[in-house]
């Protein structure tokens, strides 16, 4: 902050990856570290902040206390958000480690998993269109499996934006009864049109339809129980790994990772995948991480933009079929 002038309601999260490669090795070491065997006091003009490079413990402390200190400006109001909340998500998941998430081209072939799934016979076609639209809710929403069980179509709704155009979101009711706005991306309203179409139903839903998000392919239209449409997800996940499998023994480690992979998996590589393209201010509020300023605090045109940027940047892909 004091040597790039920038003040605190300036920084961002990529400011803080540049500090934390710079407590690793603070330069310019003369204006910085300590250049005498003992350590000076502050009034004299040998004095530095640091007496060495901190080692790991010692940086994990300084961005804990600077993490802190954040909420706290959060939580007075000053800052609109924590520039740090990521951090210690993103470090999970970076590819370069075995981490609950897919990359891009493990999560392409889960995809065409989906989308070579049978659709000769009515039930069959059904089946296929309800994993489409789950794996739909899941990754472009980022929603949690408990969140597709609890919500309902009548979630959905149109609001017009400032600049004159309709936008659909989906108010979602979430972990810790917390409410929250997802966009509903022009690729996710094609997709609910689709799903509702296989069951035969309206295009869009009516405000305050109580249809499930996900319905049952057979019975009452009543919501699914969440080990239900987990199994869902983790039958696609073992027919992703044997289709990787069948490409050949160089492809097992692939294989491995799509198979350990679970629903929640999904909201990870969500949040990954939206952090490649995407502000991480916007990525927070479609995600609902508990420690952002709450949605109350942004104007409607804040909120158009962080539509039109999720419907820009993070799409599923699926193909015409």
């Amino acid at each position: 902050m004091h040597q790039h002038g920038r003040a605190l309601s300036d920084l961002t999260h990529e400011d803080f990856l540049a500090y934390e490669r710079f407590l690793e090795d603070p330069q310019p070491a003369i204006r910085w570290i300590m250049q005498v065997a003992q350590k000076a006091p502050r009034s004299s003009p040998h004095w530095r902040p640091f007496a060495k490079p901190l080692d790991r413990q010692s940086q994990r402390q300084a961005l804990s206390i600077l993490n802190s200190l954040f909420n706290w400006l959060v939580q007075a109001g000053y800052l609109a958000g924590n520039p740090l909340a990521l951090r210690r998500r993103k470090a999970v998941m970076r590819p370069a480690k075995t981490s609950r998430f897919l990359p891009h081209e493990h999560w392409a072939q889960v995809r065409a998993t989906i989308e070579a799934f049978p659709t000769d016979a009515p039930r069959l076609a059904r089946q296929a269109a309800r994993y489409r639209w789950l794996f739909s809710l899941l990754y472009i929403g980022g929603l949690r499996i408990s969140e597709v069980c609890h919500n309902a179509m009548g979630d959905f709704y149109w609001r017009r934006g400032a600049d004159g155009r309709e936008r659909w979101w989906l108010e979602i009711r979430g972990k810790g009864e917390k409410t929250r706005v997802v966009p509903a991306t022009d690729e996710l309203v094609s997709e609910l049109m689709r799903y509702r179409k296989s069951h035969e139903l309206s295009p869009l839903p009516r405000e305050g339809e109580n249809l499930p998000l996900l319905i049952p392919v057979i019975g009452a239209a009543r919501p699914m129980a969440r080990s239900a449409v987990h199994e869902l997800v983790k039958d696609v996940f073992r027919e992703a790994a044997a289709r990787l499998r069948a490409l050949g023994p160089e492809h097992e480690t692939a294989a491995a990772h799509v198979a350990q992979a679970s629903a929640h998996w999904l909201r990870h590589t969500a949040a990954t995948h939206q952090s490649d393209r995407m502000d991480l201010k916007a990525v927070r509020d479609n995600l609902g991480h508990a420690n952002i300023a709450t949605a109350s605090i942004y104007l409607h045109t804040e909120d158009d933009v962080r539509h039109d940027q999720t419907s820009k940047s993070h799409r599923l892909g699926w193909w015409d079929s």
